[in-house]
């Protein structure tokens, strides 16, 4: 592996999801009485269960806003959650002044336009096997898993393993 990277994993305080194409396959679907649902991948949650219990604070930035998300967040007990806000860069200013971090204390996994600066700014900006073209190549790395496919347990385990975590947090399941 990249050491590079591994070096900007190891120096990660939080990480930032995108959801829809990154915590989701990207697809919205709509019911005949416009309400929305969106599904989710176990593995993804169970990763980012991982890394906050690890003691990496775990948040959410997304451009759009349902109670699917919110009750997901919860569940994982993802402690910062933002929908709704567009400009993501200003919400990652906003998180890093309330929490005292820096952008190289950042990892944010993103797919499309609007993660693309926050992605250029974090220490480790990181991008989905199935991002827009333009946002993989400038990301830091891409997952080998698409969205929605465990590409969040990916970058989760990498994080945890460049910080010497991951095979302790694996063992205690056996």
């Amino acid at each position: 592996m990249n050491p590079d990277l591994l070096e900007r994993a190891r120096r990660v305080k939080i990480a930032i999801f995108d959801v829809d194409g990154v915590l989701t396959d990207g697809r919205l679907y709509f019911l005949e009485d416009g309400s929305e649902f969106k599904t989710f991948n176990t593995l993804d949650g169970q990763g980012i269960k991982m890394l906050g219990n690890s003691g990496v604070i775990t948040a959410i930035i997304s451009g759009r806003k349902t109670a699917a998300v919110e009750r997901r967040a919860k569940a994982l007990g993802i402690s910062h959650l933002y929908q709704g806000r567009e400009d993501k860069l200003v919400v990652l200013d906003e998180l890093l002044g309330q929490l005292g971090l820096e952008y190289q204390d950042v990892a944010y996994l993103g797919d499309d336009l609007p993660d693309l600066p926050v992605i250029r700014r974090a220490g480790l900006g990181m991008a989905v096997a199935n991002a827009a073209p333009f946002v993989r190549e400038h990301a830091r790395a891409v997952t080998q898993a698409r969205g929605g496919e465990g590409a969040a347990r990916e970058f989760c385990e990498l994080i945890l393993k460049a910080q010497g975590k991951l095979e302790t947090l694996l063992g205690s399941y056996l």
